[in-house]
């Protein structure tokens, strides 16, 4: 016997990323037509589920979304709810409030609850789900980071954004005979440095996999600045160098991961023009990679994993997460889902291709 879905709830954790409101409306619509769901929108994360913080979703509501970057529903990265932060200022406490969030899922009588995000998404799913509550996760990162899943909503279009950032530093970089050092986001994986790295044509790619080697960097630099006169250097947040580690720019406790990476790209500029008398300039592209318009990739797959997870609960398949595993999206659960990081394996066909068109990974 089938269970009826009488009432769901949707909420976004996480950082935002575009395609959230893609998965939203596909979740939504056919569960209003379909099934005829009351679709609870959960606001602001996790941290709506602690606060009890909620509106219903109309056909109305979810129209005309698809291709809007961000999340109707606001989101949080701050409102774990396992480690909640409570006060103000100087002062603040953690303490667990899961009870209280399992007891508003249970007070709205929700059948399911689809949580939209990346790992910290996912492992607070996992664990609500071994308290009982009906869970389905929905991968989303701009960092591609999941191991459960072969592509997260979201990476594409931060690639593309990527791409675009580094075309046009091409033009400057080389006008100006300067090396211009990219910073792009990925936190531990370097997928996004790597992706846009090679398709945005850099002569030097940093990730965290690959630790690198400071005089490997400044040797390419000179032979470059003797010739082509210019260098694009494409850096991830978590680059660092084989005897150093990540650049921290801040800790925050309010956070499920405390730590916020950020700075390597100035690191990176101000030892070159420190060792080689090079010119160099930093572009941090920032949230830039995180907001606007989701690609016509990240739209059609944001969809696709909306409405396999609700098809997921229809079958009372609770405890999982929606994958793509080549072209087809099926599950698996949450215990696999956040069973590692996946990051870039240093002999991948990324790398050899990017290798092959001498692309230095500073590992000489």
């Amino acid at each position: 016997m089938k269970p009826k879905l009488q009432r769901i709830g949707i909420l976004t954790g996480g950082g935002d990323c575009p395609g959230l409101n893609a998965v939203i409306r596909s979740i939504t619509k056919p569960a209003l037509s379909l099934y005829h769901s009351k679709v609870v929108g959960i606001l602001d994360g996790f941290e709506g589920l602690v606060e009890g913080s909620k509106r219903d979703l109309s056909w109305l509501d979810v129209s005309g979304i698809i291709g809007l970057g961000g999340t109707i529903l606001g989101t949080s990265n701050k409102g774990d709810p396992f480690r909640y932060p409570v006060g103000k200022g100087d002062d603040i406490r953690i303490e667990d409030r899961s009870e209280q969030a399992l007891k508003n899922y249970r007070e709205w009588e929700l059948d399911v609850l689809f949580a939209i995000g990346g790992d910290g998404t996912m492992h607070i799913a996992r664990k609500f789900s071994r308290m009982g509550m009906n869970v389905i996760g929905i991968p989303k990162t701009i960092d591609n980071d999941l191991d459960g899943t072969d592509v997260t909503f979201g990476h594409d279009t931060a690639l593309q954004i990527c791409t675009e950032a580094i075309d046009r530093l091409h033009t400057t970089a080389s006008s100006h005979h300067r090396i211009i050092v990219v910073e792009v986001m990925g936190r531990y994986a370097g997928w996004i440095a790597l992706g846009a790295g090679l398709s945005g044509g850099a002569d030097i790619i940093l990730i965290p996999e690959i630790p690198f080697r400071w005089d490997c960097i400044y040797k390419r630099v000179r032979e470059r600045s003797l010739g082509a006169r210019f260098s694009i250097i494409c850096v991830a947040e978590g680059a660092m160098p084989v005897d150093g580690a990540a650049v921290v720019k801040e800790r925050d406790t309010r956070r499920t991961d405390p730590v916020r990476l950020g700075g390597i790209g100035d690191v990176v500029a101000h030892r070159i023009t420190e060792n080689t008398k090079l010119e160099t300039r930093v572009t941090v592209l920032g949230h830039l990679q995180r907001g606007g318009s989701p690609t016509a990739y990240d739209r059609i797959l944001a969809s696709k994993y909306g409405v396999m997870a609700l098809e997921a609960a229809s079958r009372g398949e609770y405890g999982c997460m929606v994958s793509l595993r080549g072209s087809r999206v099926t599950t698996v659960s949450l215990d696999d889902a956040v069973k590692s990081r996946k990051v870039v394996a240093p002999d991948s066909e990324l790398i050899t291709s990017a290798r092959a068109t001498g692309i230095l990974f500073g590992d000489c």
